[in-house]
């Protein structure tokens, strides 16, 4: 995974319309990173966005309920 500053991000209607449904700032911060990187592990996400895995994990299982992220063979990532 690598991010950069210069990255831009191209979010759909449909994505802005999910990103406004997380709630919690946090959860849409994950998303949001996850987007950008299409996929990173659960040690990753927390390294870059500074979130304890106690955090961070019933996130990650609450997007992967609602069908925004899946979980993959080496962490998760954007559908």
């Amino acid at each position: 995974m690598m991010l950069t500053n210069s990255q831009e991000i191209a979010v759909s209607e449909q994505e802005v319309t999910e990103i406004g449904d997380l709630g919690s700032s946090q959860s849409k911060l994950v998303y949001l990173t996850l987007l950008t990187a299409e996929e990173a592990t659960a040690t990753e996400l927390q390294q870059l966005l500074g979130l304890s895995k106690l955090t961070l994990l019933p996130i990650l299982t609450s997007l992967d309920q609602k069908d925004l992220v899946s979980r993959t063979e080496d962490g998760y990532a954007s559908q």
